[in-house]
């Protein structure tokens, strides 16, 4: 989706293009890499509760597989597009390599309204939808996995319905899964503890304590909702929420276990009392604190508002929140941004934990999953930073640079083919 006029498809190849230049990237390599490899639209029909046919919209595109399987969340949305989707499988691709997990990078979205379809509804779009997608997708291909308005239940879904097309169970052809059909311990909350451990390293960078800290999260999905349980439980002062119907602040600290209680009876956290309330959803991101975590959706920190925000650190635990004029703005005034495809990186990390775990039917404990996902964030952000500071570039950049190398020497190792 455009939000705020911005293609995100335009603002991703401005960022690989930009570090491309910075890297020296040859031509040949510039036009493979910023080329999505597949793109599949699909138009499909579904039966409704009351009767009438109705015609969806979807893609699955996979942007590369130098590396490995694709990989990459599907989301339902009424303002889904195929730029949207392409952006989305290119940050992919770029968040897997500087992780450094074997994937490439692909992205789905169906263009319908979830909030107003009927659960059977939602099932026969997804079943038709997998059904659709299904020349394309596989465990040794391409496996998607929960995004924006999906969940276990529509994973669960495609699961089996891709496995009924086999006459076999394929548990590994998404990730994201209910635990009792080959899901993984610690992928829920696993997102949001990457957000967290990459934010806990830039703030021991910055000498900033985690205890006291305050934290502003623009956001309350399951992304922001998370992360605002597990700052709190390091002892960290969220100081302002947001959803869709509004914001609230209270500089003194937001009780978490009350927010998470109003949003469940009321659908909105804006029902909160002891806190200021406003009708603006952005209203987190100029807050005053020590970390502000954008976990919204793309184009939310832009040129207007960018000079505005008065955080010390921003994780964007969203994909593709802030723009590239919003990034030089940020880093002019020495805030420290640690970017999507390293902050967010923790769901696809546990996503391929719970891969493996299918693949040997062996499964681990959410302990070892969550010092695994440890491990790797933290290595991830190191070598990052390393690049920071040889280069003196920016930690988005730095992330690409990291990123597009990796993906750049595969496609080099293997060749083109014929």
């Amino acid at each position: 989706m455009a939000v705020g006029g911005i293609n995100p498809w335009e603002v991703a190849l401005k960022q690989f293009h930009d570090a491309a230049e910075i890297m020296g990237l040859d031509d040949d390599l510039r036009r493979v890499l910023s080329t999505c490899k597949r793109e599949l639209t699909v138009n499909f029909p579904v039966k409704m509760d009351d009767g009438r046919i109705e015609v969806f919209s979807g893609h699955r595109v996979q942007h590369n597989i130098a590396r490995g399987p694709a990989k990459g969340g599907i989301r339902y949305a009424p303002d889904v597009t195929l730029d949207e989707v392409k952006a989305l499988a290119m940050w992919m691709t770029w968040k897997t390599a500087v992780v450094g997990i074997p994937y490439g990078g692909a992205k789905g979205g169906v263009v319908c309204n979830p909030k107003k379809m009927s659960l059977g509804e939602l099932e026969r779009l997804t079943r038709r939808y997998a059904t659709e997608i299904s020349v394309i997708i596989g465990p040794e291909k391409d496996i998607p996995a929960p995004d924006v308005n999906t969940n276990p239940q529509v994973m669960a879904w495609i699961m089996d319905t891709i496995s009924m097309h086999q006459g076999y169970s394929i548990p590994g052809v998404v990730t994201g899964k209910p635990l009792n059909i080959g899901g993984s311990q610690g992928r829920f909350e696993a997102t949001s503890r990457g957000v967290l451990y990459t934010t806990m390293e830039a703030m021991a960078r910055r000498g900033i304590p985690v205890k006291g800290a305050k934290v502003s999260i623009q956001g309350y999905g399951n992304a922001g909702s998370i992360a605002a349980r597990l700052f709190s439980e390091q002892g960290a002062i969220i100081v302002s929420v947001s959803d869709s119907q509004g914001s609230i602040i209270n500089s003194k600290g937001l009780d978490i276990a009350e927010v998470n209680k109003v949003k469940a009876e009321t659908k909105t956290v804006v029902n909160y009392k002891d806190a200021d309330r406003t009708k603006d959803t952005k209203a987190p991101l100029t807050v005053p604190c020590d970390v502000l975590i954008p976990a919204a959706l793309e184009n939310q920190i832009t040129a207007e508002n960018a000079d505005h925000v008065k955080a010390k650190i921003v994780a964007e635990a969203a994909n593709g929140p802030t723009t590239p004029e919003a990034d030089k703005i940020l880093h002019d005034k020495n805030i420290l941004l640690i970017p999507d495809i390293l902050a967010n990186a923790g769901g696809v990390t546990v996503s391929y934990f719970e891969w493996v775990q299918d693949i040997y039917s062996f499964f681990w404990d959410e302990t070892r999953v969550n010092q695994e996902l440890e491990r790797i964030m933290k290595r991830a952000f190191q070598q990052v930073f390393a690049i920071v500071d040889q280069k003196g570039v920016t930690p988005r950049m730095a992330a690409y640079i990291l990123a597009i190398d990796r993906v750049a020497q595969a496609t080099n190792t293997r060749g083109i083919y014929p």
